[in-house]
C-alpha cells in the first residue's frame, strides 16, 4: 500500500463520484495524499490502511436520522470511542438517534454504505444532512477519509477539511462529546 500525493494518473476504473472529489480539492487547492486499496471488510485489513495514513486520525463515520427519518446527521468520531445515543442526541436537543437507512446515504450523500465519509457532503447541495463531529476529531494535525468510495483513502489536514472545504461546500459543523471508550 503506497501513499501518493493527489488524483490519479488516470480516471480510468474510477467511479464518478471518486473524480468529483480529487476536482474539488483541487479546484481549492487543498493537498491531498491517496492510497488505493481494496474495500477494507476486516478490522485487519482497516488497521493496515490506517497504519498507512498515519498520522491522521481515521475515524468512524456513522449516518444517523431520527425515529420519524425527517433530520439526517453524519456524525464522525475517533475510533476508539463508541456510540452513544443518548450522549449525542442529548447535545443537539434531538429525540433518540439511530442509524439511517442506506438509501438515504445514497439520496443526499451519493456514498453507499462502508464508504461514509464528510466528502459525501459536497453532494448535499441542499444541507439535508448535519455534520456533527467530537471534539477530539479535530485535535489531530491530519484527517483520513474516503473519497466517496471505500477502495481509495486520503490524508489531509485536519485544518482544510473543516475550514476551506466545509465552507466550499456549503456545511458547517456541530462539535459534539462522547466520553466512552471502545
Amino acid at each position: 500500500m503506497e501513499l501518493v500525493k493527489g488524483r490519479p494518473e488516470t480516471n480510468e476504473g474510477r467511479l464518478e463520484k471518486e473524480i468529483r472529489v480529487y476536482d474539488l480539492l483541487d479546484f481549492l487547492n487543498i493537498p491531498y495524499e491517496r492510497i488505493d486499496h481494496e474495500a477494507a471488510e476486516t478490522m485487519e485489513a482497516c488497521a493496515e490502511i490506517d497504519r498507512a495514513l498515519a498520522p491522521a486520525v481515521i475515524c468512524k463515520n456513522l449516518f444517523l436520522c431520527n425515529s420519524q427519518k425527517t433530520k439526517f446527521y453524519l456524525l464522525m468520531i475517533p475510533g476508539n470511542k463508541h456510540f452513544k445515543t443518548k450522549e449525542i442526541s442529548h447535545q443537539i436537543n434531538s429525540p433518540r438517534l439511530s442509524f439511517a437507512p442506506a438509501e438515504f446515504m445514497e439520496k443526499y450523500l451519493d456514498i453507499e454504505p462502508g464508504a461514509v465519509s464528510v466528502m459525501g457532503l459536497m453532494n448535499d447541495t441542499e444541507h439535508h444532512v448535519r455534520l456533527l463531529v467530537d471534539e477530539d476529531i479535530l485535535k489531530g494535525e491530519y484527517l483520513g477519509c474516503h473519497p466517496c468510495v471505500n477502495t481509495s483513502s486520503l490524508r489531509m489536514r485536519t485544518t482544510d477539511v473543516f475550514g476551506l472545504y466545509l465552507d466550499a461546500v456549503g456545511h458547517d459543523m456541530t462539535k459534539v462529546v462522547l466520553t466512552g471508550e471502545a
